[in-house]
């Protein structure tokens, strides 16, 4: 990354605690961010424009149409920023924000933003604490969004408690911090991305589907993001990427060999052959445990085939981590993965034992849990120890599963 300053994309949103965003601007500038900032029609009723033009020497951005920014306006400034926060943050924001609502230039551009994107809630004590404002809450912080949280104190409606936004020296503070800590981070990966170069990984990914007749099928919820970002960390860092991956609505990642499957005899197979002359298996994939004796050659239907819908005769599957990791030779690492929904850590370890891997990533799944995020909560369970990680995007977690495989492989 080239030697510059930060770049910090300051959003301010329709509260009265709109004239501390200009504070916040100096305390940015002063640590040495180059700042913009782009307002919400309704923010310019408490602070203007030409405020914070004076103060960047650059345009505001206010609307997604004939923008003095860039023709395309929300597109440019995700592009160009470091970070993204947005302070004060209403309500109403956080609530688009939390449901993909992209209707002016500030939530359109936080839509498009890849950078770390962080949000400042302010507003009344009652509104904070509705139901809704901490649902909406809980599931930005689900996605990797920095949340900074509110003060308690005096507000201006008269009512006590929290819903203060911070004091702009603290929040600049904080804002640059964890800038300051993501630009570190994609320069260490940036020096460190090719400690993988050679080396081929294998990852299955994704769903198995285990049919029943003509429709239907055994299945799980299993959506393969971990397993697709595993193999984008893999391919940054230099490595040959073969994904086997069961039926799943992701592209495919550039660079990367994909071997579609549907059952976990085809996956079994498919990785098996992938296996021969890999350095690194990692078995993220949900495989059905068991399948259907018999294939009907037919829809059953309600009515005709009671016997054979009521009594569905199952029979197990190949355990295909237990099946790679006896078979892999004492140069390559075998990584397998336990979705849990309680007891995670405990069935992690006994994981480890029976299936004879080097590794086990173990996350509770459930609802607004594991399958399906964007982002993951695991223990790594190795012969070595138990590393708990905090909440992440699996992108990011991604990373660190490679860091912890490559300090097993010493």
């Amino acid at each position: 990354m080239e030697d510059r300053k930060p770049r910090l994309l300051l959003g301010v949103t329709g509260c009265i605690a709109a004239y501390k965003s200009v504070e916040l601007l100096r305390f940015l500038q002063k640590a040495s961010a180059e700042v913009r900032v782009v307002m919400t029609e309704s923010a310019t009723e408490f602070v203007g424009p030409a405020t914070f033009e004076a103060l960047t020497g650059a345009p505001v951005g206010t609307g997604l149409f004939r923008s003095a920014v860039d023709p395309i306006p929300h597109i440019a400034l995700a592009e160009w920023c470091d970070g993204f926060v947005i302070a004060p943050c209403t309500a109403n924001v956080m609530a688009k924000l939390a449901h993909g609502i992209a209707d002016d230039l500030l939530t359109s551009t936080a839509l498009a933003c890849m950078a770390p994107l962080m949000v400042a809630p302010a507003m009344n004590v009652h509104m904070y604490e509705n139901a809704a404002t901490q649902a909406n809450l809980a599931l930005l912080k689900e996605r990797g969004l920095y949340i900074i949280e509110p003060d308690s104190g005096y507000l201006a409606c008269g009512d006590v408690g929290p819903g203060r936004l911070p004091e702009p020296a603290e929040l600049a503070q904080r804002v640059m911090a964890l800038v300051q800590e993501s630009l570190a981070g994609e320069l260490a990966h940036a020096e460190a991305v090719q400690d993988l170069a050679d080396a081929k990984v294998v990852i299955t990914a994704g769903p198995t589907r285990e049919p029943i007749d003509e429709v239907r099928y055994l299945s799980n919820y299993s959506s393969g993001k971990m397993g697709y970002s595993l193999a984008e960390a893999a391919r940054d860092r230099g490595a040959a990427v073969t994904l086997v991956s069961g039926p799943v609505s992701l592209s495919c990642p550039e660079g990367v060999e994909r071997v579609m499957v549907t059952t976990a005899q085809e996956m079994l197979e498919a990785t098996m052959e992938a296996a021969q002359d890999a350095a690194i298996v990692i078995c993220t994939a949900a495989v059905a445990d068991y399948r259907p004796a018999q294939v009907a050659d037919h829809k059953l239907k309600k009515g005709q085939d009671d016997e054979a819908l009521s009594r569905l005769q199952l029979v197990e599957n190949p355990d295909i981590l237990k099946t790679v990791a006896q078979a892999a030779g004492s140069d390559q690492t075998v990584v397998g993965f336990a979705a849990e929904t309680d007891s995670v850590v405990d069935y992690g370890r006994e994981k480890l034992a029976a299936k004879g891997a080097d590794l086990i990533v173990a996350n509770e799944v459930g609802p607004q849990k594991g399958f399906g995020q964007d982002t993951n909560e695991v223990t790594l369970i190795s012969a070595q120890g138990e590393q708990s990680l905090p909440s992440m995007p699996k992108r990011q977690l991604a990373d660190v599963i490679f860091d912890a495989i490559l300090e097993l492989r010493g």
